[in-house]
């Protein structure tokens, strides 16, 4: 019987010992999504990205035009057209259709794969960054925005993760 009392007493100054652990350590958050995107080099290779594919877009935002018409065509002249007349113009919506699907999907390919090279890249660099901010300050944890339900704003550190991150690596 006496065992277990001194148990429960040894539990108990652990769990004060780690509670007072825990109250000296130094927290920093960061919305790492934000930092990465607030970057001046990130801003940079976006607003790149978006010029390149642009013609692109354009050819797909033309051949949605194209298609409409020929939809519209096809229920106007409905009944009025030959059947050759009708299966020509049928034939040309889906050929232009199988081009729209084709072009969409080697536009998402290629634009989501660029994404993740530039993100990744940069998210990398801003890791580093965010543990030299973290070190600097003698901070003991710093966790992601996304992963807290509540903080004060004064440990966020993403305002100086981006203006550290735009000091390391400039836009070029």
């Amino acid at each position: 019987m006496r065992i277990l009392p001194r148990r429960l007493f040894v539990l108990a100054c652990g769990l004060l010992l780690s509670t007072a652990a825990w109250a000296q350590m130094k927290v920093g958050v960061v919305d790492m999504r934000e930092a990465v995107n607030g970057t001046a080099e990130v801003k940079k290779a976006v607003a790149a990205l978006e010029a390149r594919f642009k013609p692109r877009q354009a050819e797909a935002e033309k051949l949605q035009k194209d298609i409409a018409e020929i939809q519209g065509k096809l229920q106007s002249l409905q009944g009025k057209l030959n059947q050759q007349g009708e299966a020509e113009l049928v034939g040309q919506g889906q050929r232009k259709e199988r081009e729209l699907r084709r072009i969409t999907e080697d536009l998402d390919g290629d634009l989501q794969r660029e994404q993740q090279e530039i993100g990744g890249m940069a998210l990398g660099r801003m890791r580093a960054v965010v543990q030299k901010i973290a070190e600097a300050q003698g901070l003991d944890v710093v966790v992601d925005v996304s992963q807290t339900l509540y903080f004060k704003p004064v440990l966020s550190l993403t305002k100086a993760a981006i203006e550290a991150y735009d000091k390391a690596h400039p836009a070029q």
